[in-house]
């Protein structure tokens, strides 16, 4: 059976193929093969080499005429020649003989409708049991035994390209061949790659079906009122969804359809670095289960118990698990169509107002703009506060041209009434450094007013520098905090800084209003 299915790649001669394993068995391989440790209590606790972040460098779609006028060529997605991957490829499965391997078959997408049977092939355990975590199981044994994959993602750690050779950007390598229905990844043992090339797939495929593809998280509270967060890294996306008060769809990424919003996931992949029991409890306890692989937490050698505090490898210490580890989820996967959008940025220059109502234009504008700020620690080189831009939140994930996912949620919310915000999880009272962070409790306060409807009953002014409107009361939240320039001691400072960053998103959206007006003209000449 391992031969017959595996033929269908050229692959005929690998060694043992592991199909379909258990988290239990996965974790005797991943121990037989050393690959990971056991951690106390039972999370499995693994190290990803020097890639400990996502290779944004070394991603390729392959350029072919079936595809490439749909593709959105940029710095984000790089053309690959066909040529190219046939060799590299063809290397690949020289390598792979006598090669031990491990499958997991798993769809991406609660909803069945719009769901992708993925096939997931990896030379290491850990990375297949990650893999389990991430996807959606298939628990019924006739369904495995007639899955037929759309995708396949191959996914070889140690095998390394040359780039003079296969024409890469170095020995890691991410390629999306859409013709061919599969994705290779190689050189790398960070396991987000994997995940994040299922989502590039997705957001490929889904919006040509007119359903909305999205970076972000989605919960419903008790009266099946639903919730999506955008956000980057960093802006509090997975935190602010799990909530114990609102039931988890997901945390990351989900499709809107016409029947509303649906998870695209099984799993979660948590950032844990300095995560507290006290701040997030929900995440934390799934930092102390078994099945939860935990990617470059620190771990003590003699009593294997792990200090989430450590940041000796990495800044960015993951846990991935099974969203079943996490009580109140929603276990369908999938729910209606959302009341309240939610963009979340951590603005580091302390301009951004804590919360503000969006209309639908600037519902557009700041979704193309996708403005967070990175501060100096987070990144080598890095000392002050810098702006980082990505478009519809997740510019590396977007294979389509932007306006496309831009418009596609501009018409589903005027469609379903939609109310979109912008909320700064960032610096008050000044820019890094002067001013502070606002506290989790009083952005959580501002979600909850949000998510109940207060905070639309209240009276709202507006910023005549951003144009937008903000809130002047908020239950639990002192006033003056919504205001972003009262903690400033130098009014006329503020509005230097706020200045400055209101031009620079102005520049980011002409851009894409240019390109906009390019591909208009080009379609009618």
């Amino acid at each position: 059976m391992a031969e017959k299915n595996l033929s269908m790649y050229g692959l005929t001669n690998a060694g043992m193929v592991h199909w379909n394993l258990t988290t239990p068995s996965l974790y005797e391989e991943v121990v037989r093969n050393r690959e990971g440790f056991i951690s106390h209590l039972g999370p499995m606790v693994v190290r990803t080499g020097h890639h400990t972040g996502r290779s944004p460098k070394d991603k390729f779609i392959v350029k072919e005429p079936s595809t490439d006028d749909k593709i959105w060529w940029s710095k984000e997605n790089r053309p690959f020649k066909t040529e190219q991957f046939d060799s590299l490829y063809y290397r690949v499965l020289a390598y792979l003989q006598g090669k031990q391997l491990y499958v997991q078959d798993c769809y991406a997408g609660a909803d069945p409708k719009y769901r992708l049977p993925v096939r997931i092939i990896n030379e290491t355990a850990w990375h297949n049991l990650f893999a389990r975590n991430m996807f959606i199981r298939i628990n019924k044994q006739e369904e495995l035994d007639s899955f037929e994959p759309q995708f396949t993602v191959l996914h070889l750690p140690h095998f390394h390209a040359v780039p003079e050779l296969d024409g890469t950007n170095s020995e890691a390598f991410i390629i999306l061949h859409p013709a061919k229905r599969m994705v290779l990844i190689g050189g790398t043992q960070y396991a987000g790659e994997i995940k994040k090339a299922v989502f590039t797939v997705m957001n490929y495929f889904l919006p040509q079906k007119d359903v909305l593809s999205m970076h972000c998280s989605a919960n419903v509270g008790k009266d099946n009122d639903l919730a999506i967060f955008f956000g980057l890294s960093g802006t509090g996306k997975t935190t602010l969804s799990t909530d114990p008060e609102r039931r988890l769809i997901g945390d990351d990424e989900h499709g809107w359809s016409e029947n509303g919003v649906f998870n695209f996931e099984g799993g979660c992949y948590a950032k844990v670095i300095r995560l507290s029991q006290e701040g997030e409890p929900d995440i934390y306890e799934c930092t102390r289960k078994f099945g939860t692989v935990l990617e470059n937490v620190a771990l003590d050698s003699k009593n294997r118990r792990i200090d989430l505090n450590d940041a000796g490898l990495t800044e960015n210490t993951r846990a991935a698990y099974p969203i079943t580890h996490i009580e109140n989820i929603v276990p369908e996967g999938h729910g209606g169509h959302p009341n309240n959008i939610i963009f979340l940025t951590a603005d580091a220059f302390g301009v951004m107002p804590p919360v503000a109502k969006l209309t639908q234009e600037q519902t557009r504008e700041y979704f193309l703009i996708g403005y967070t700020a990175k501060v100096a620690g987070t990144e080598s080189g890095i000392t002050e506060p810098q702006a980082t831009y990505s478009a519809c939140f997740g510019a590396p994930f977007m294979a389509l041209q932007p306006t496309v996912y831009a418009d596609l949620l501009t018409e589903k919310m005027k469609r379903h009434n939609v109310n979109c915000w912008l909320v700064n999880t960032g610096w008050i009272n000044g820019p890094y450094g002067t001013g502070e962070r606002i506290s989790i409790a009083h952005t959580r306060a501002i979600i909850r007013a949000i998510l109940n409807g207060t905070l639309k009953k209240v009276n709202f002014r507006r910023d005549d520098i951003f144009r937008l409107s903000i809130p002047e009361s908020c239950p639990d939240v002192p006033s003056k905090i919504l205001d972003p320039s009262s903690g400033w001691t130098d009014k006329n400072e503020y509005k230097a800084k706020a200045g400055d960053l209101a031009l620079s998103f102005e520049k980011v959206y002409n851009e894409f209003i240019k390109n906009e007006q390019v591909e208009t003209t080009t379609a009618v000449s």
